[in-house]
């Protein structure tokens, strides 16, 4: 992988990161058309720890309180009804789901899940849950209305971003409309929810770089997760703020123009 190839992937998951079109979608996608060559899972979630950066500097003060509650709760039982406690709770029990699944279907997310044809149904299908998400949410809770019921539901979305083309934000916003979470609560809190997820898939995939059991040349991925931890922040207050004046609808044009666009081409044979 060239320096500029790395430039090119990092702001490609920086961006697609947090906008609900799927980071490992345009990961898979993009070098495909431009004959690079398919990066790997291992390089998207190493990757996506620059991205988790980002997320971390955004909400340093959410996290702040939420950890400093939840701590607090561990040794004073009393405090589990605070909501930084609760929402500690909530987002340790949402991210079950993924970690069980990921492991359990490592070998597929790795291999036949990066299939251009599943991307591109996918693009297409989640782009049509999220319309109807928007169509029929009746956005009046905020984030400190979240739930256990909420937790489950928006945990489950979450696990479905194991495959690509769905999109973790796609999904988990989407979870939260239908639930009736505000446009941005739901996006707030799908964002604070990706850190457990996408840290530890991170991590595992740097451990088995750095013992040699995946493949990766330091240097370019080195510079892909910087480029995506500024791209990435860039991204977030961008996208938070546009949520508050508009729907999803643009996301959804562009992901099912997306997907009918990367079907053709490998249904053609002209991308493999």
């Amino acid at each position: 992988m060239t320096v500029f190839q790395a430039i090119v992937l990092g702001l490609l998951q920086g961006v697609t990161e947090w906008l609900p079109i799927s980071s490992t979608a345009h990961l898979r996608v993009v070098p495909a058309l431009l004959d690079w060559g398919d990066p790997g899972a291992a390089f998207t979630a190493v990757t996506q720890l620059g991205t988790s950066a980002a997320v971390v500097l955004y909400f340093q003060r959410d996290l702040r309180e939420v950890a400093g509650a939840w701590l607090s709760s561990l040794a004073r039982p009393e405090r589990r009804k605070d909501p930084g406690a609760r929402m500690g709770w909530y987002l340790i029990a949402a991210t079950i789901p993924v970690g069980v699944l990921g492991l359990a279907f490592d070998e597929q997310i790795e291999g036949g899940a990066r299939d251009l044809v599943l991307i591109a149904g996918a693009l297409i299908g989640v782009g049509g849950v999220m319309l109807v998400a928007e169509l029929v949410g009746r956005q009046v809770r905020g984030i400190g209305e979240v739930g256990w019921r909420d937790t489950v539901v928006i945990g489950l979305a979450q696990a479905t971003a194991l495959i690509p083309g769905v999109s973790r934000s796609g999904a988990t916003i989407s979870a939260g409309l239908f639930l009736g979470l505000e446009r941005v609560a739901a996006a707030r809190f799908s964002f604070l929810l990706s850190l457990p997820a996408i840290v530890a898939a991170g991590l595992f995939q740097l451990v088995g770089i750095l013992t040699g059991e995946e493949a990766a040349d330091p240097v370019p991925l080195a510079i892909a997760t910087v480029v995506a931890f500024a791209s990435g922040y860039a991204t977030i207050a961008w996208f938070l703020r546009f949520l508050a004046r508009n729907s999803q609808a643009a996301f959804v044009a562009y992901r099912v123009a997306l997907g009918l666009v990367v079907l053709w081409l490998a249904l053609s044979g002209r991308i493999s």
